[in-house]
């Protein structure tokens, strides 16, 4: 994944897009400049693509317009950077939780090519209807719904249902990929990598990793760009939730599903954003958040594989009752031993145990070498005692983990992308669930989950698994310990053993020790030279204050020291080193 920036071949593929991202970049940045000196007759004049001046915005507004002013790629960036507010940090993270992928819409002939190129077929000879005008454009691809044969194609579950669809035309909608978008995306990321080949080398940012962040973000957005992958993860979906009746999953039609486009069961229903004003009468709202979060919780609990976009678009509710998921694009996966790690991570917090969450956090975590033990054990003890003595039906879910994030953030320990995406989902679960029931508490309905998970943790078919893992971890160190040990011993014996060290924070020691030895050199060289007259010769004469002979280099020399030691003085007073402030 690695690029160089200094690539001259990537530079010139890309020298247009760099120009344009540089621009609106500096445009935004100069903006945050002037609003410093409320010029108001200089600020006025920058405006957004809205019209409204720039200036006027916050510096997180600011990021958030640049983002979108940039186009897809770094909208959908954006989207996923508001997922680790352990990274960029809450206030921009819910920033950027307002990004918009509202992407132009590709003309529908161009839309009927792909399909086109995809099927190998006439549009005319695979749907009945085709809506040519989409109900969405994201940043990836636009939405169109159609209506195919039931005699050709069919996803009802059940015979009875097969009999029914086969007398009327089938509803489904149809995702299909903007034209050219994997050219875009691509070159996008590749200037992107070049920026955090950049940022790397800054101590500010060497600490969030960004070479590792872009890369994971990459390889995220490339999955997005892959509908192959959505249709696999519905199916698996459906295949977790098949007995499930609370809830229904979009069927795909692997026939007319490709990398391009994606055609699947339209599902009806009424939007969470509108079931306050067009309720069904025999909808619960209270009863349809506690079967959503249920289901949310099996997910994430028991299956380890969850949708992790849940935001009230996503959510449709039938007039049954029954939950409809639409846009399984992002998901999230917990490996097992990352769920046991946040299941223990639950059960420290409600037994108050200080001391096993501070373990769990930096375990899971990746924390900087220079972690403040102490403190960060205080702060965690303050989360705790905060947040364990709520009781449940008023507890703030969404309120305990944002802190949470901030705490991470402020001590610089890095989460792995599966947690901050978990925690992200919870909040936005909890938010979805207080619009159908202002008195919804995500925290009450895990209760149930809590006890479940550590009767899960002390079962014995957990420890015997547990016990077999270890076993087979044991069995491999014992098989290869022998031979790396021979390795190691032929090494020393051959003289090509090599021990690195990695000395922290000398330079700027170093460079504070030179710099003594050199302004004390400069200066016992300059007064001999003074001593012993050395031309060139000042004042030949007798001059002010007596001066005579005086060697024009050895003055030089001796002013140049004597700044030289105001500088070395005044940088160990200030930071104790001479090139950094500590």
């Amino acid at each position: 994944m690695k690029r160089k920036i200094t690539s001259v071949p990537q530079l010139y593929r890309n020298v247009r897009r760099w120009t344009e991202i540089v621009s609106v970049m500096s445009k935004y940045g100069l903006a945050d400049w002037l609003s410093r000196f409320h010029i108001d007759f200089l600020t006025d004049r920058l405006k957004t693509q809205d019209g409204a001046a720039q200036s006027k915005l916050t510096h997180n507004a600011r990021i958030r317009m640049t983002l979108t002013e940039l186009g897809p790629t770094f909208i959908k960036f954006g989207q996923l950077l508001s997922t680790r507010p352990d990274l960029i940090g809450l206030d921009l993270a819910l920033e950027l939780e307002k990004l918009q992928s509202n992407a132009p819409k590709d003309p529908f002939e161009t839309t009927k090519r792909i399909i086109e190129n995809e099927q190998g077929a006439p549009l005319e000879d695979i749907f009945i209807e085709f809506e040519e005008e989409p109900i969405a454009s994201a940043s990836i691809g636009q939405v169109h719904r159609a209506k195919l044969d039931p005699q050709r194609f069919s996803f009802a579950s059940t015979e009875q249902e097969k009999e029914a669809t086969l007398r009327e035309p089938l509803d489904v909608v149809v995702k299909v990929r903007h034209d050219g978008i994997d050219r875009v995306v691509e070159t996008d990321l590749d200037i992107l990598s070049g920026l955090a080949q950049l940022a790397e080398k800054l101590d500010d940012f060497k600490n969030y990793q960004p070479i590792a962040v872009v890369e994971e973000m990459s390889r995220t957005m490339k999955r997005e760009l892959d509908f192959g992958r959505e249709e696999r993860n519905l199916i698996q979906f459906r295949s977790l939730f098949e007995k499930d009746e609370t809830v229904v999953i979009p069927e795909p039609i692997s026939a007319l599903c490709s990398a391009r486009m994606i055609t699947m069961q339209h599902i009806s229903g009424t939007s969470i954003r509108k079931i306050n004003d067009n309720c069904p009468a025999s909808v619960d709202p209270s009863s349809v958040a506690q079967t959503g979060a249920n289901l949310y919780l099996k997910m994430i609990f028991h299956h380890g594989f969850f949708h992790a976009d849940p935001h009230p678009g996503n959510i449709i509710i039938q007039d049954d009752g029954t939950i409809g998921l639409l846009d399984f694009g992002m998901v999230g996966r917990i490996s097992e031993q990352l769920r046991e790690d946040i299941e223990a991570m639950l059960v420290a917090i409600v037994n108050q145990d200080v001391s096993m969450l501070s373990t769990l956090i930096k375990r899971i975590g990746r924390c900087p070498s220079n972690l403040n033990e102490s403190a960060f054990s205080n702060e965690v003890a303050d989360f705790v005692g905060q947040y364990s003595t709520q009781i449940l039906a008023q507890f703030d879910m969404s309120g305990a983990l944002n802190d949470f994030m901030s705490l991470v953030r402020r001590f610089e320990i890095t989460l792995p992308g599966e947690v901050s995406l978990l925690i992200k989902v919870l909040v936005s679960l909890e938010g979805t669930g207080r619009q159908l029931n202002p008195d919804f508490s995500l925290m009450e309905i895990m209760k149930p989950f809590q006890r479940l998970l550590l009767l899960k943790r002390l079962s014995p078919t957990r420890q015997a698994k547990k016990m077999r893992r270890f076993y087979m971890e044991v069995e491999q160190l014992v098989d290869q310990l022998p031979k790396r040990i021979t390795n190691i011993l032929e090494q020393v014996q051959s003289g090509q053993f090599d021990v690195k060290l990695d000395h922290r924070r000398l330079g700027p020691t170093a460079n504070r020790l030179v710099m003594g030895l050199m302004t004390s050199a400069l200066f016992l060289g300059s007064s001999l030279m003074l001593s012993y007259k050395v031309p060139p010769l000042l004042f030949p004469e007798v001059g002010p204050m007596g001066s005579h002979d005086l060697s024009i280099l050895g003055l030089a020399g001796c002013f140049a020291s004597i700044m030289m030691g105001f500088r070395l003085t005044w940088a160990i007073r200030k930071s104790g080193n001479l090139d950094q402030t500590e």
